[in-house]
C-alpha cells in the first residue's frame, strides 16, 4: 500500500472510523434506547470489536488499493472500503462471541469472555445475535444505492451461513460424548477449515474490495479457489504453532490435544502412526492430564511431524503462487501473492 508510514497511517485513519460508525448506530431511531440501555450496548460493542488485529477490516482498504493499481483513493473510496472492513470486524466479534460460549472459553483477546463477565451471562447469545443484525443496518446506510448492494447482503448472509456450518462441523467431531480418532482425516480437516475459517477470513475481504471495486461476483470462482486453500495453509501454520510454536511469540498457550481438536498434527499422526503409535494417541489424545498431552507430543517427535510441517508448507506456498499466477487479473495476483507473503513461515 506504500510505505510503512502510509501504512499506519491508513490503519489510523481505518481505525479512527470505529466511533463514526458505533455512534450512528447507537443514535438510529430505529432502537429507541433508553440510556442503560445505550451504556450497555456501547460498552458490548467496545469490549467485543475493540482490541483485535484487525487483520481482516484494514484486508479491505490494503486489497482495494492493490486493485487501483497505484492510483490514490478518494476520501469516498477510503471511507466506502473502510465501512464494509468494519463490518467484517463486526461479523468477527458476532463469531467470538458465540463460540467463546459453546467452547466454553475463559479468555479473549487478554479478558475474560464477554459471557463470563458477571452481569452478562447468558445474555451474550442475544449480544451476538445483536452485533450480527447490526452489520446489515451499517451495509444499508451507505451502500443501498450501489449496484453491488443485493451482491453485498447475499455475500455476507452466505459466509455467515458457511462459516456457523464450520463451526457445526468442528463441534461435531470434537464434541466429548462423541469423540473418536477414527474420524478425524486429511478430507474431514479440509472440510472443516474451509468453512469455518477459509470463507470468513480469507475470501470474504477480498470479494468485499472486488465487489466495491466494480468486480462481478461471478468472476470469483477462481480467487475463492486459490483464498480457501490459503486458509486451509494458514489454520495448519495455527495447529503447528498450537503445539511447536513459542509462546513468548505467538501469545497463547495452546490447548489442541487436550481439546481433541481435529488439528492438521493429530491428522498427520493418524496417517503416519504405527500400531503402537496409534495407540498411544487413541488413549492420550483428548485428554487434559499434562502426562497424556506429554505422551501425544512425544509421538508427533517421533514421528517428525516439525519437519512434516516444513515441507507442507512449503509445497503449499510453491502450489498456491503458481495457481495464482494463472489468474488473468494482474492486479488481483498481486492482492494474493500480498497475502501469502503475509503468512509464509509465519511465528505467530
Amino acid at each position: 500500500m506504500g510505505s510503512e508510514l502510509e501504512l499506519d497511517e491508513a490503519r489510523a485513519r481505518f481505525v479512527g472510523l470505529y466511533d463514526r460508525l458505533k455512534d450512528e448506530l447507537l443514535q438510529d431511531p430505529v432502537f429507541d434506547l433508553m440510556d442503560e440501555a445505550r451504556r450497555y450496548v456501547e460498552e458490548m460493542l467496545d469490549y467485543n470489536i475493540r482490541g483485535g488485529k484487525l487483520n481482516r477490516g484494514f484486508s479491505v482498504i490494503e486489497t482495494y488499493k492493490l486493485l487501483k493499481d497505484g492510483q490514490d483513493m478518494s476520501e469516498e473510496e477510503f471511507f466506502l472500503a473502510g465501512v464494509l472492513g468494519w463490518s467484517l470486524e463486526w461479523l468477527q466479534a458476532c463469531l467470538l462471541v458465540l463460540d467463546d460460549i459453546m467452547d466454553n472459553s475463559t479468555t479473549r483477546r487478554g479478558q475474560l469472555c464477554w459471557y463470563k463477565l458477571p452481569k452478562v451471562g447468558s445474555r451474550a447469545i442475544n449480544d451476538g445475535v445483536f452485533i450480527k443484525g447490526s452489520i446489515h443496518k451499517m451495509v444499508k446506510r451507505y451502500f443501498r444505492d450501489k449496484p453491488y448492494y443485493v451482491d453485498l447482503l447475499e455475500l455476507s448472509d452466505e459466509i455467515a451461513l458457511q462459516t456457523s456450518f464450520g463451526q457445526m462441523l468442528d463441534l461435531v467431531y470434537s464434541h466429548e460424548s462423541e469423540r473418536d480418532l477414527s474420524k478425524y482425516n486429511m478430507p474431514a480437516y479440509r472440510r472443516i477449515v474451509q468453512y469455518k475459517t477459509s470463507y470468513y477470513s480469507f475470501y470474504l475481504p477480498i470479494a468485499c474490495a472486488l465487489l466495491l471495486h466494480g468486480e462481478k461476483p461471478e468472476n470469483f470462482t477462481d480467487v475463492k479457489n486459490v483464498l480457501v486453500e490459503m486458509g486451509i495453509l494458514f489454520q495448519a501454520q495455527d495447529d503447528f504453532l498450537d503445539c511447536f510454536g513459542d509462546p513468548e511469540v505467538t501469545g497463547k498457550i495452546g490447548t489442541d490435544i487436550e481439546d481433541h481438536k481435529c488439528s492438521w498434527l493429530i491428522v498427520q499422526a493418524l496417517e503416519r502412526g504405527n500400531d503402537d503409535q496409534l495407540k498411544v494417541l487413541y488413549d492420550n489424545y483428548g485428554k487434559g492430564d499434562p502426562d497424556c498431552i506429554t505422551q501425544v507430543k512425544n509421538v508427533y517427535k517421533e514421528l517428525d511431524l516439525e519437519n512434516a510441517f516444513f515441507e507442507y508448507e512449503l509445497s503449499s506456498f510453491a502450489e498456491l503462487l503458481s495457481s495464482i499466477e494463472d489468474l488473468p487479473n494482474p492486479a488481483v495476483q498481486e492482492v494474493l501473492k500480498s497475502f501469502l507473503r503475509k503468512i509464509y513461515g509465519r511465528k505467530k
